[in-house]
């Protein structure tokens, strides 16, 4: 148990809305804006940029916040993206900063929009996808921001993605194919699409088209083709020419510097045991280290001021809140602005560390480990947080709740199992169709890594997630109980053949992936069945905690719904905490301390960690 030298982190210290987040400047440089507390629901704040405590609320929303905004080219209007109670039928609004107005851009219910293309050479025009008219399908529509007009531009011939350039034109699109696979479409000047490449099924999830050059003369594209990461290329749409930029023979580029004048790439990270960058043009990659020996963790760069004289700089800690900062190239000066959570400062956090294991086939698997302060690494016990996705992963980095399991005494292990992303199609695709089976037995292998070594107790591990990770706890208690002492299960699908029948409409068109990488229905129903925990739900002997959101779009209420009334009728161990105005997680802060004060409870129970009594 942990000592009483480590004071309990307060779980709104934790999981309460942070003070401040998501800066960003004016493309002028003028304005300072950030995601903030407003009578304790998150909203846009807008001030000085030399002056962060002058900024004042602009939107005021009273109910789920908003978390999503940017700042236009024309220097006076902010727009923002909100949805109704976690439907994720997200509605663009345009502020104008000068008249306070706001406008409803897309007032249209079970419609959701996104933002294709907005920038310095069309200031006062945006491009804008919505499925308005056919809900599979996203159109595209220019936004007059002088006006407030909407005006549809391109109908959508059956694409999932669309490609555009920085002049704003609708260059092709990408199209999923019925093995899983796509193909990529490129407009030509009398606007017929053709296609221009295929990518296979096992390069889909780590192919993709990053961007043009600003004259249009040139692609960049993200590819595995050939190859087992993806790698940066630069195509020459004219004669067809293709030279690689940047590449690793094991992990995939994850993010791409561009010059924002020219849109030439300057570097690239790749995701690790930590970010590492390669630098394509020197200079840029002389500024970013220096300021890396400035600042203490993983440094990342915004560029939203046009004339790229001032950066806002964010230094990422494992151990302590992200610290935001304004960098002026010009004079060198690099003034803190703000930390998301300040309070962290106050408590003795615990850092995230990577380790690694051989699964029992031999590949490779990797992860984080954060460790309770102030006891012996020895027998001690453990949640397993699976990340959700699950085309996604876990990264180093500051994790409220790998912070919360470690200070209330058990070891945090996050594992990036097969599947996951960033480490190469190989691994990608080593999950496919391994839902319940080879994805699972890698969270088992962690545990065997970490018992054999002595860190954990294997009596003691409970297994704990969200989306995909809900649906690795419902696993872990139905197909192998005997591992773990108890399960909890948020907004994780219950059952894979309901779980696919019900995808939000504009998912439809990228269901091929679903079926090559989950499994299809038409042909492999009982293997769809066999792997939901619904269907071996006779077999859960360990307490199971179940939390949902009703108006959750991906993994439906009927989710949750399903598993509680088998364990019900069964008589099985198990809470049920639903959520009426949340959707595929918890946005508000009531509703996530009441989750996790459950949560802890029931942890505590089982697995003997802390309590925060009140």
């Amino acid at each position: 148990m942990m000592y009483d030298a480590v004071p309990l982190i307060p779980r709104d210290v934790l999981f309460g809305n942070p003070e401040r987040l998501l800066p960003t400047l004016s493309p002028d440089g003028s304005r300072l804006g950030f995601v903030a507390p407003e009578d304790g629901v998150l909203n846009v704040w807008v001030g000085p940029a030399d002056d962060p405590a002058a900024a004042r609320p602009v939107t005021h929303d009273r109910h789920r916040g908003v978390r999503t905004f940017m700042f236009c080219h024309d220097d006076r209007t902010l727009v923002y993206l909100q949805d109704t109670d976690g439907d994720e039928d997200w509605r663009l609004y345009a502020l104008d900063l000068e008249s306070g107005q706001t406008t409803l851009v897309t007032p249209q219910s079970k419609v959701t929009a996104h933002i294709l293309e907005h920038n310095r050479w069309h200031p006062t025009s945006m491009l804008v996808g919505l499925n308005a008219d056919n809900p599979e399908l996203h159109d595209v529509y220019r936004f007059d921001l002088a006006t407030r007009e909407l005006t549809k531009v391109a109908v959508n011939p059956g694409y999932a993605g669309w490609l555009v350039d920085s002049e704003q034109r609708v260059r092709g699109g990408v199209a999923m194919t019925e093995d899983g696979g796509a193909v990529v479409y490129r407009r030509g000047d009398d606007d017929t699409d053709e296609p221009w490449f295929e990518i296979g099924p096992d390069d889909v999830l780590t192919t993709d088209v990053a961007g043009f050059s600003r004259d249009g003369s040139a692609a960049y594209l993200l590819s595995s083709v050939g190859v087992n990461a993806a790698r940066l290329i630069r195509v020459d749409l004219t004669t067809g020419d293709e030279t690689v930029l940047a590449e690793d023979s094991e992990y995939d580029v994850a993010g791409v510097a561009r010059h924002p004048e020219t849109l030439e790439p300057q570097a690239v990270t790749f995701v690790k045991e930590r970010k590492s960058w390669t630098f394509l043009d020197p200079a840029f990659g002389a500024e970013v280290e220096r300021l890396t020996q400035r600042l203490r963790g993983e440094v990342g760069i915004s560029r939203p001021v046009r004339d790229d004289r001032t950066w806002l700089v964010h230094d990422v800690l494992s151990d302590g809140p992200v610290r935001y900062y304004r960098y002026d190239r010009d004079s060198g000066d690099l003034t803190f602005l703000f930390s998301h959570r300040p309070e962290l400062e106050q408590y003795d956090l615990a850092e995230m560390e990577p380790f690694s294991y051989t699964a029992r086939d031999g590949l490779t698997v990797h992860g984080y480990l954060t460790f309770p302060r102030g006891v012996d690494r020895a027998h001690l016990p453990a949640v397993l947080d699976v990340h959700g996705g699950p085309w996604a992963r876990d990264t180093w980095g500051y994790d409220p709740e790998a912070q919360w399991f470690a200070n209330r005494g058990y070891v945090c292990v996050q594992v990036n199992f097969r599947g996951s992303t960033g480490y190469g199609k190989a691994f990608g695709n080593a999950g496919n169709k391994q839902w319940g089976r080879a994805m699972h037995t890698d969270l088992l292998d962690a545990v065997d890594h970490l018992v054999g070594h002595g860190l954990i107790d294997r009596d003691r591990v409970g297994i704990y997630g969200g989306s995909y990770g809900g649906y690795a706890a419902l696993a872990g208690a139905a197909f192998t109980p005997d591992v773990f002492r108890c399960a909890v299960d948020i907004v994780g699908p219950s059952n894979l053949l309901t779980l696919l029948a019900s995808v939000p409409e504009y998912w439809k068109p990228q269901i091929a992936l679903m079926h090559n990488r989950v499994g299809n229905p038409e042909t492999e129903r009982d293997m769809l069945w066999e792997r939901s925990p619904l269907s071996k739900v006779d077999q859960i002997t360990i307490p199971v905690l179940v939390a949902q959101g009703k108006n959750d779009p991906r993994v439906k209420i009927a989710e949750a719904e399903q598993i509680v009334a088998a364990l019900e009728e069964k008589g099985l161990d198990h809470e049920y905490l639903l959520f009426d105005d949340e959707g595929h997680g918890l946005a508000r802060p009531e509703n996530r301390e009441r989750f996790y004060a459950a949560a802890e409870r029931f942890l505590a129970t089982h697995l003997g960690g802390r309590v925060q009594e009140a």
